[in-house]
């Protein structure tokens, strides 16, 4: 549960504990995911307006590596703030303020709907360490420098482990469906990504290529 409101969190964790659920709560963005990170949730409900971050941020932070449901509670109750929360990757959106009865069966269908998966906030290799919920990639201690676009496609890749990402996924993903002959693009970043995350970029151990079909990342 994130929010800044201790009578909205003291009234849903008595709620839920008496429910059998167990509540973790944070007052603001930044402990949200870390929290999140830390201890895999199966549900978040997240206000919008927050101290530090706004609400949307910490879903697209959240979903940088998660499908947890989230389920948006908030005072906003614009068509436009919705929309924008439930594109950013919210599963349902409920406003302040709202009947703890609807509250809880919004719950429990968001739970229903979610499909069990594992999945990891950091994923590490003896040479290097992804951050999905941070974006962020060290090496040997020290931050690697990715354009926007090669953090793209390496987040794709990395939240597909082991399984082949079709060169036209990626592009389509990544630059958008008009660019779906520009396969060159894929060497080009798959390239600069190895240069900077591979021991050997000739002989790449992580990266592979699949001739004629796509990428893999290799844990």
């Amino acid at each position: 549960m994130v929010d800044d409101e201790p009578q909205i969190i003291r009234t849903l964790r008595i709620n839920l504990k008496a429910r059998g659920y167990e509540v973790d709560t944070a007052p603001d963005g930044r402990t949200a995911l870390d929290l999140a990170a830390r201890h895999g949730p199966d549900l978040v409900v997240l206000d919008l307006g927050l101290p530090d971050l706004d609400g949307v941020e910490v879903i697209h932070g959240l979903r940088g590596w998660t499908r947890v449901p989230i389920i948006v509670l908030s005072a906003r109750h614009s068509a436009v703030e919705k929309v924008a929360a439930l594109d950013a990757g919210a599963d349902d959106y409920v406003t302040k303020p709202f009947g703890m009865d609807e509250f809880l069966a919004r719950m429990r269908a968001a739970l229903r709907r979610a499909a069990p998966a594992e999945e990891q906030a950091v994923v590490a290799t003896p040479d290097f360490t992804v951050d999905l919920a941070a974006k962020r990639v060290t090496r040997n201690g020290a931050d690697v420098r990715l354009t926007p676009t090669e953090w793209h496609v390496l987040e794709i890749l990395v939240r597909n482990p082991g399984r082949l990402v079709g060169q036209q996924q990626l592009l389509h993903e990544v630059w958008g469906p008009a660019y779906a002959a520009e396969t060159h693009y894929l060497r080009v970043y798959l390239a600069q990504l190895r240069r900077k995350l591979e021991p050997d970029p000739s002989r790449p151990r992580y990266l592979i290529t699949e001739p004629g079909m796509g990428y893999r990342f290799a844990p």
